[in-house]
């Protein structure tokens, strides 16, 4: 509202009631009576109605200073920066990986010429599991979905030519983030790159994998501690390097709401805080590099809401819940991509048109950095024409539609701020009921989350087959569906020569060294030293990822999934 005194605000909300029930009579009920409206009733993501018409008093309790303020001031709900695009765009960047390092070099060679300002690496399952490229457990898998790294020799392949301190690199890696960091580090060195100058993020959420995704490797707490000790050594080594990226994006693919994608990110990052607090580190000291990433759904104004709420709430829980002093310490710094799970095979050039609604709510949600699906992702990995055409969504809305010229546009919407409220409202509303199971760690032993997402999703499913909620060329305006010719797929022999290089590699080794850096790895890890100084010695002493992975599991076993019903 405004400034008035509350008598004033009473007065005038009342007047605007007065004029509102008028309406409803004299203008808006003879239509009803006479067309109707086109269906009976029209949803949010979890199925919540969405009210026929938003006005002031569903801001009334809005306080403008304390609610919203200025962009790159607390509470931040308007945006991180004070001059949030007209000073800096946006990075732009395309998640891609496929098959051998070498391949995967070309392209992203090809994103740099095309415009892309930062790289993210698509890693295939086997690395993010923990398995070299020779493992029984790796067959049929090699360089499916991302990129092989089996060493420093894949990893050096896959950054040649590329200079380490002229770009930014996103890893989209868990489990065995710590030794994709190192291998990245180890790298940058032999370049001639300090650590120091290194920029970049791993995805590093652990959490999310148990709730939503599955590429875990040890159990929780057991990642915990490695999480927390990569915060503490890239504080010292790598302070430009953002540790973690808290993603709600897998949970959101999983099926979850908007809200529950914000409350179970936000605890995650709880979570994360209150690991690397009891490690010893001063929130001041580690909050800043935190960053975070979020899916970027088809309903337009609820994702914007999205995006402010979360910034909002993160602010208030770093400054009320944990004590942070810096304001750097509050800002919710993420990521977005666009959503995977709306792509359709059906029609799959209507997908442009999804990725397109979808990058703009990013953008008018104050993202630091989007990835735009290319149209062909539910049929196959990108091929380089989709994926420079997603690229140029990315182009036209920046530099093409103005929006970029304005600052959060949409404060002040009494939708968007009636929704931000409620999402903010909703997301603390689970994050306390995971307080009370004990913390994010206890909530996915017990399977709290795992369960409220598979209800989530079973709901939304039963939506669309109803057809209360319509998917274009899925459950309406149908066409024969007959899948592009254009598709990119990775050969079988990739995965052949992918492992004649690791034999290769691994035949070149000085084994005496290797025995050594595992043994001392082992050792860290019975104990209680930071493990990254010893990762990275043992990249360099051209350990395998695979083997790294086994090292660790003899000491801290494998985590087994709890069946949620």
């Amino acid at each position: 509202m405004t400034d008035e005194n509350p008598k004033q605000q009473q007065a005038l909300l009342e007047e605007i009631e007065q004029a509102k029930a008028e309406w409803e009579q004299k203008t808006l009920q003879p239509i009803l009576d006479k067309y109707g409206v086109r269906r009976d009733e029209f949803n949010l993501s979890d199925g919540a109605p969405v009210d026929l018409l938003y006005g002031p008093q569903d801001t009334a309790e809005l306080d403008y200073l304390d609610d919203l303020g200025f962009p790159g001031q607390y509470p931040f709900t308007r945006g991180i920066q004070p001059t949030m695009y007209r000073g800096r765009l946006w990075t732009m960047r395309q998640y891609a990986g496929f098959g051998t390092a070498a391949e995967s070099n070309q392209r992203y060679k090809y994103l740099l010429d095309q415009g892309t300002t930062g790289l993210s690496v698509a890693f295939d399952l086997p690395t993010q599991m923990g398995f070299d490229s020779d493992s029984p457990r790796a067959q049929g898998e090699v360089g499916k979905v991302g990129v092989a790294i089996d060493s420093i020799a894949d990893m050096e392949t896959l950054f040649d030519e590329i200079p380490l301190d002229k770009v930014s690199t996103s890893m989209t890696i868990n489990s065995t983030a710590a030794i994709l960091l190192s291998l990245y580090i180890a790298v940058g060195e032999q370049q001639g790159v300090d650590a120091s100058k290194l920029r970049g993020t791993i995805q590093n959420d652990l959490l999310k994998e148990y709730i939503a995704r599955g590429t875990y490797i040890y159990p929780p707490r057991a990642s915990m501690r490695i999480i927390t000790d990569i915060f503490g050594f890239c504080k010292d080594e790598v302070p430009r390097w953002n540790t973690i990226s808290i993603s709600g994006y897998h949970i959101r693919e999983a099926g979850s709401t908007a809200a529950q994608e914000v409350g179970f990110t936000l605890a995650n990052g709880i979570a994360y805080v209150e690991s690397a607090l009891e490690s010893g580190l001063d929130i001041d000291n580690f909050a800043g590099r935190l960053s975070f990433f979020f899916n970027v759904h088809n309903n337009f104004l609820e994702e914007v809401a999205k995006f402010r709420a979360a910034r909002r709430l993160w602010a208030r829980i770093v400054k009320e819940r944990f004590g942070a002093k810096k304001e750097r310490s509050m800002r919710l710094r993420f990521h977005s991509q666009t959503a995977g799970s709306t792509l359709t095979a059906q029609q799959p050039k209507v997908n442009v048109v999804r990725v397109a609604l979808q990058a703009l709510a990013s953008v008018l949600g104050g993202t630091q950095s989007l990835h735009t699906n290319s149209w062909d992702e539910a049929l196959s990995l990108p091929n380089e024409d989709a994926v420079r055409l997603a690229l140029r969504t990315q182009q036209v809305i920046a530099h093409e539609s103005g929006v970029a010229d304005f600052i959060d546009p949409l404060a002040g919407s009494y939708a968007v701020e009636s929704l931000t409220d409620r999402i903010e409202e909703e997301a603390r509303a689970y994050i306390e009921r995971i307080d009370d199971l004990g913390g994010a760690v206890a909530g996915i032993e017990k399977g709290f989350q795992q369960s409220e997402i598979q209800e989530a999703a079973y709901q939304a499913q039963l939506r669309q087959e109803r057809g209360e909620d319509i998917i274009v060329g899925v459950n309406e305006f149908q066409t024969g569906h007959q899948p592009p010719e254009d598709l990119l797929r990775v050969d079988e022999k990739v995965e052949r020569s992918q492992v004649e290089r690791l034999r290769e590699f691994k035949a070149s080794r000085a084994q005496d060294d290797v025995d050594k850096a595992r043994a001392a790895l082992k050792k860290a890890a019975e104990g209680s030293d930071n493990l990254m100084p010893h990762i990275l010695n043992a990249v360099k002493k051209k350990v395998t990822l695979g083997e790294i992975s086994d090292t660790l599991r003899e000491v801290f076993g494998e985590y087994v999934e709890r069946v949620v019903l």
